[in-house]
């Protein structure tokens, strides 16, 4: 019954770390954690051991490098330069904590934040250097675009390792113990042999 606790408490940390994602922040970091800690309250190996923690630590490096490549190539394409680049990675990250009530639509608005920040930061930077403002909102658009499909990329692997950690961690089948914790097997009676009366 304390491991079924345990893993509804894994399923709302790793929701969490989904939604902490869209903010451009570390979520699925977050998700491994919560599943090596998952591991290690519930008995290592015993739903989950390293195995299941290697393939997530895999994807969400992937997730990490797809997003980046995402989010770089749209301003890069554009024309903007790596500080504009930098700048939409910090607006996109401010853009989804205070923007977000813009669009009051749970994920929704968050996405649509973290994209207009995007823009705003990349294009502010860029018009900082070039006063350019056709440059500088046309780099912006990259950025938020780029923003955009790195968040639906890093988003969609997110849900692979939270659908992987879920059935994986699930708290049935493990071995039943047949002796209390820490206390030895019951001994057993040595084999007598029968008992002989004497001539």
């Amino acid at each position: 019954m304390l491991d079924w606790l345990w893993y509804v408490s894994l399923l709302a940390l790793m929701l969490l770390g989904l939604f902490v994602n869209i903010l451009g922040l570390p979520g699925l970091w977050l998700l491994v954690a919560s599943v090596i800690g998952y591991a290690l309250v519930t008995g290592w190996n015993v739903h989950v051991g390293w195995p299941l923690v290697w393939t997530l630590v895999g994807l969400g490096i992937l997730a990490e490098i797809v997003e980046f490549v995402a989010g770089g190539a749209g301003a890069k394409t554009a024309g903007g330069t790596k500080r504009a680049m930098l700048g939409g990675i910090v607006g996109a990250i401010i853009g989804g904590i205070f923007l977000s009530f813009l669009l009051p639509i749970p994920i929704v608005g968050t996405v649509f934040g973290a994209c207009l920040g995007a823009f705003l930061g990349a294009a502010l930077v860029e018009l900082a250097i070039y006063r350019d403002v056709n440059r500088a909102a046309r780099v912006g658009t990259g950025a938020a675009r780029g923003r955009f499909w790195g968040i639906l990329y890093k988003t969609g692997i997110g849900l692979v390792m939270f659908t992987v950690a879920g059935i994986a961690a699930l708290p049935i089948g493990a071995p039943a113990s047949t002796s209390a914790p820490g206390l030895p097997p019951p001994a057993t009676m040595p084999a007598t042999e029968p008992s002989t009366i004497p001539p």
